[in-house]
């Protein structure tokens, strides 16, 4: 299901304006990544929660040059899904 996808099923499920609903998905979506940018997760009860995790520093080998290489502390957005959401995907 792409976006477009998203918004025509909340649009013909509301009655909404596709244009308004997808103001709205785009917001949502700035939003989210706005608040796990400046390091908070985000917690949607019923659905799942986005948090951000962070990655130690790691040695990785470059096999074609044969080097090591440092891959720095890094933070990486991920998503848990809740229980119901398991439980209805299941």
């Amino acid at each position: 299901m792409t976006k477009a996808d998203i918004v025509a099923e909340i649009s013909r499920s509301t009655g909404l304006e596709k244009a308004a609903v997808l103001a709205t998905v785009e917001k949502f979506m700035d939003v989210v990544k706005e608040s796990m940018a400046a390091g908070n997760n985000v917690y949607l009860r019923g659905f799942g929660s986005f948090v951000v995790k962070t990655r130690k520093e790691k040695t990785a080998r470059n096999i074609s040059k044969n080097t090591t290489i440092k891959i720095p502390e890094h933070k990486v957005p991920t998503f848990k899904p809740s229980k119901v959401f398991l439980e209805e995907v299941k």
